[in-house]
């Protein structure tokens, strides 16, 4: 196998992990999400400030990870 290969291996691997943790990530979010309005007897709904501050969030997150490489 040549080095082009196994950079085209590990990319795909990589890429294939990440689709996964985040795959289960929004699954686990959503789960916690409908949990919390059923406990409170309330109908789940996020409004526009809340997903704002949610897409702020998730990108200052991207933000830090993307800092750990270097």
């Amino acid at each position: 196998m040549d080095e082009i290969e196994k950079v085209e291996n590990e990319t795909s691997k990589i890429l294939a992990a990440g689709a996964i943790i985040g795959a289960l990530t929004g699954i686990g979010t959503a789960y916690l999400l409908t949990k919390n309005a059923e406990k409170e007897g309330k109908e789940l709904a996020i409004n526009s400030g809340q997903g704002l501050k949610l897409g702020l969030l998730i990108l200052g997150m991207l933000r830090q990870i993307l800092k750990l490489d270097g």
